[in-house]
């Protein structure tokens, strides 16, 4: 029986000693092997078009730009490939922002290599994937939204379009959705474009990776 190709990747990182390490990690994985390796915004753009990588590894602060910049061009010229940011930068914003631009992972840093090895895989297949440690924080900015000055924060979602999100990041159709909540598929379609509006996103996808 042949073998599965191995999963095709792109490093970019400013630190050559981040990229090396990764790099002797990871071509040493079974499966995995490294086609290119940057340290600037530029370069991830270049690789990614020429090579188009299974995935980019991405950081988030780059010496030319960010990567949430490079990752929006990346992923409206190769949309086969998947971007997973390795970043040191977990505030809520950053994280925000890398997934509202289509990132399909985000973790910190500090994992352990083996940590690392399994999203690599679980991105590849098509499944998000945030670090559990960011994602709780995130959701809490979807779910609140300042008012008037003084004024405590309300509701971005209401509490059905709240009740929606955990059934998309599970992966239920519309029509499932509706009945679980005993709703019209009509219904869920119209909450879901509500969702979409309110958040800036468009995919699905996009609602599962806070809940990977």
């Amino acid at each position: 029986m042949s073998k599965s190709p191995a999963i095709r990747l792109v490093i970019v990182d400013d630190h050559e000693v981040v990229r090396i390490g990764l790099c002797a990690v990871l071509n040493l994985t079974p499966g995995l092997k490294v086609v290119g390796q940057g340290k600037r915004m530029a370069e991830a753009k270049k690789l990614c078009f020429r090579l188009k990588p299974d995935l980019v590894l991405l950081d988030i602060r780059l010496p030319d730009g960010s990567g949430v910049d490079a990752a929006r061009e990346i992923l409206a010229r190769c949309p086969k490939t998947r971007v997973l940011f390795l970043t040191s930068f977990a505030d809520d914003h950053t994280v925000l922002e890398a997934v509202l631009a289509g990132a399909h992972g985000y973790l910190l840093k500090d994992i352990a290599s083996q940590t690392l090895v399994r999203a690599i895989r679980t991105v590849a297949t098509g499944k998000p994937l945030m670090d559990p440690r960011l994602a709780q924080h995130t959701l809490n900015w979807f779910n609140q939204v300042p008012t008037e000055a003084g004024q405590s924060k309300r509701p971005l979602l209401s509490p059905q379009e709240q009740r929606l999100l955990p059934l998309v990041a599970k992966g239920l159709t519309n029509k499932e959705i509706g009945q679980f909540l005993r709703l019209s598929e009509k219904t869920v379609k119209n909450y879901l474009a509500n969702i979409y509006s309110k958040l800036n996103i468009g995919r699905r996808s996009q609602i599962a990776a806070f809940y990977a």
